[in-house]
């Protein structure tokens, strides 16, 4: 693999210290790897700050077959508790390694993106959205929440323009869009939906956990009523994406049942179906790394899905 140069150098490979491919049988072919975490450390970007990127590889990986790719946001909330500011996470990497094992989902990476820390409500609150959010509502809410603008589609350009085109040039990813997903959490959920719908010749599929609509903290109209309109002239055509979004009952995810019964609407005026749609409430969820933890394989299973090319 030819690594680029610069600050990713020296942290590019963490984990167990592999490069992709295991050390050649005698006959010369590389050997399938165990299931591991590789570090690319502080990748850079003309776009958005440079922050850390991990690439969950399943076992088997290095054997000639190409691979299913899930760009994740809020990446060290993912699968090692010691890197969460919580100290818990989603234990996606076991969750995946048992559903390939299971034969449930295709050969599958997973590429954890880091949030932009104190950037991460402007990086992941869509531009788009704060444009329709009527005044005063939206100059308050840009400079108590965003630290003075948005930075969403600066890190969708990095997404799109830089992550995944070197993702895809040093993994054996499968890189058409049928075969390409993005999913997050609470704001990550939001920046997720709003990426499908900006770049719906990338991504093939989205899911939303507990997604954020109100925006704040507080329940209120005017966010989730910018995500209606922005959403009604913007889904992607349903011939060829999938949607999954869900939230709970308790907590801040108390919030969004409303809001998303209005969502579920739009979708399905756009012509979605439970072929391609999937809107879920779970009883008794709320708002963390747990509750997503304990349905992370509902909206795996369901965005890998999609028809095989």
């Amino acid at each position: 693999m030819g690594w680029r140069c610069g600050s990713m150098l020296g942290e590019s490979i963490a984990a167990i210290g592999l490069l992709g491919f295991a050390a050649a049988h005698g006959d010369g072919v590389p050997a399938p790897l165990p299931a591991h975490l590789e570090h690319l450390g502080k990748f850079a970007s003309r776009h958005v700050e440079p922050r850390n990127v991990d690439v969950w590889v399943p076992e088997g990986y290095g054997g000639g077959e190409r691979y299913d790719v899930i760009y994740m946001q809020d990446g060290q909330m993912l699968f090692d508790p010691s890197a969460a500011w919580n100290g818990k996470s989603w234990d996606a990497g076991r969750t995946l390694s048992r559903l390939i094992k299971s034969g449930q989902v295709h050969g599958t990476l997973i590429v954890g993106i880091w949030n932009g820390g104190a950037h991460r409500h402007a990086e992941y609150f869509p531009g788009k959205m704060l444009k329709l959010i009527p005044q005063p509502q939206r100059s308050h809410f840009i400079e108590s929440a965003l630290a003075g603008k948005s930075r969403s589609d600066d890190y969708l350009r990095f997404l799109v323009e830089e992550l995944k085109p070197y993702i895809d040039g040093h993994f054996a990813t499968r890189p058409e869009k049928a075969h390409t997903f993005v999913m997050g959490s609470s704001m990550g959920a939001l920046i997720s939906i709003y990426a499908i719908c900006e770049y719906p010749e990338v991504f093939g599929g989205a899911a939303g956990l507990s997604t954020h609509w109100i925006g704040s903290f507080e329940a209120n109209a005017w966010a989730p009523l910018a995500a209606f309109n922005y959403l009604s002239g913007h889904l992607p055509d349903p011939k060829d994406h999938r949607l999954y979004m869900d939230h709970g009952t308790v907590g801040l995810d108390a919030l969004y049942g409303v809001a998303q019964a209005v969502i579920d609407q739009i979708v399905l005026d756009r012509g979605y179906t439970a072929a391609n749609w999937s809107s879920r409430q779970f009883e008794g969820a709320g708002h963390s790394e747990d509750d997503w933890a304990r349905r992370f394989d509902i909206p795996v299973q369901f965005l890998e899905n999609t028809p095989r090319e």
